[in-house]
């Protein structure tokens, strides 16, 4: 094969195929094909991953490290080959910097709980940015309340692009932790989290980032990036609900305290003392989400073999596709335009109410998101109350963004 041919066939992507490893996508919405564009809340599971939990609990369902009988074994080496998959997927430098939690949120809280209220102090200094989920800002707030900390905010610029000088301005030695999302789930802009982690650490910071929307739509490396703790959550990845992943450098997980106390998290309990185990089984107190854990492995292993950089490209073209069409209907406004943004689309249409338009649009199959999106501070930032919101995955092609398109024309006639 040529190398020009071998680029082609590297290049190629069967998004006929992909959509036939889902099966939900087969289904009707009002006598109408399900049109899916709400990604960026809960995406679709694929077939493998719906089989591959299916299996354990019909061929070796048992509590993990804990039985000497053979389906404990077998569904405990799943369940940590599922924490391989994860290590080798965000490039981190050992297995025991891979934390299984209930969701991202569950992740931040873990960081909030155990370096916040086990390292912080009165006067340390968190900062987050304008344009964070509920999740990653809620719990500095409430550190902030309990322990006297300085919450400092590095703002965004109209179109919704980080501003990385007024950022800088706002560290100083007082910085302990900058919180600050990877990709934001309204606005779809991407952070520079290289020079935001070299800046930080510059000042002796740490670096959390909060990569729920932005593990599915590129290749994440943490030891390039450098950063200190690292988040996400297993449904938007092709995943079950139920699983979330925190990553965190190994020393610095080892000096911080635990944050929930119960089994599998102790080395030895006497009645008067306990001590704790070995990472990572220090942070999973109890019985772990084992099913969803394999399952989420089962979804990186999905999401490899189709090839980040491949439906990088797939969803730019989307995003590309759906910000020319989009600019058809009359008195729609995009809300958030930065240059470096992944395949999101919020906007507002004169006249209208978010929820009415997802309401309409539903009536011809078409599911996209309204409302603040768990995001209340940029809503007023951007000075709107809700956007609509249309989030592309993997499996989505121009013909739905077509569909949704001339849905939202409806929604002009309705509204006049």
């Amino acid at each position: 094969m040529s190398e020009q041919a071998m680029s082609a066939a590297n290049d190629f992507y069967d998004l006929e195929a992909i959509r036939a490893d889902f099966p939900i996508l087969q289904e009707k919405v009002h006598g109408h094909p399900l049109c899916f564009l709400d990604n960026g809340a809960s995406a679709q599971k694929p077939l493998a991953v719906i089989n591959a939990m299916r299996s354990v609990y019909e061929e070796c369902y048992a509590n993990v490290h804990r039985g000497a009988y053979s389906f404990s074994e077998q569904t405990t080496f799943a369940y940590e080959q599922a924490r391989r998959k994860i290590q080798a997927y965000l490039n981190a430098r050992s297995e025991k910097e891979i934390i299984f939690t209930g969701n991202a949120t569950g992740a931040i809280n873990l960081v909030a709980h155990a370096f916040g209220r086990g390292l912080l102090k009165a006067g340390d200094e968190v900062i987050i940015s304008e344009m964070e989920h509920h999740s990653n800002i809620v719990p500095w707030q409430m550190l902030r309340d309990e322990k006297g900390i300085v919450l400092k905010v590095a703002p965004i610029s109209d179109d919704g692009a980080f501003r990385f000088d007024e950022f800088k301005a706002l560290l100083s030695d007082k910085t302990k932790l900058v919180a600050v999302t990877h990709v934001s789930n309204v606005l779809g802009t991407v952070t520079p989290a290289k020079q935001i982690v070299e800046a930080a650490h510059d000042m002796g910071a740490k670096v959390l980032f909060d990569g729920s929307q932005a593990v599915m739509h590129m290749p994440i490396d943490v030891q390039d990036l450098d950063c200190d703790f690292y988040v996400f959550t297993g449904h938007k990845l092709y995943g079950p609900s139920g699983i979330g992943v925190l990553y965190g450098k190994e020393a610095l997980l080892d000096a911080m305290p635990p944050f929930l106390g119960g089994g599998d998290m102790i080395a030895s309990v006497t009645l008067e003392q306990s001590t704790w185990a070995e990472l990572p089984a220090k942070f999973e107190a109890g019985t772990p989400p084992i099913v969803q854990a394999i399952g989420l492995g089962a979804a990186v292993d999905y999401v490899s073999s189709v090839g980040l950089e491949r439906i990088a490209r797939h969803e730019q073209g989307l995003l590309n596709y759906a910000t020319q069409q989009l600019a058809s209907v009359d008195g729609l406004r995009l809300v958030g335009t930065a240059p470096a943004k992944t395949s999101v689309v919020s906007f507002v249409i004169d006249g209208t109410h978010p929820h009415d338009v997802a309401t309409i649009v539903d009536q011809k199959g078409v599911a996209i998101r309204a409302g603040h999106h768990c995001a209340e501070p940029l809503m007023h930032r951007m000075g709107v109350t809700g956007t609509s919101r249309a989030s592309f995955g993997m499996y989505n092609s121009k013909e739905e963004v077509d569909v949704l398109v001339s849905s939202l024309q409806k929604v002009k006639e309705i509204f006049g």
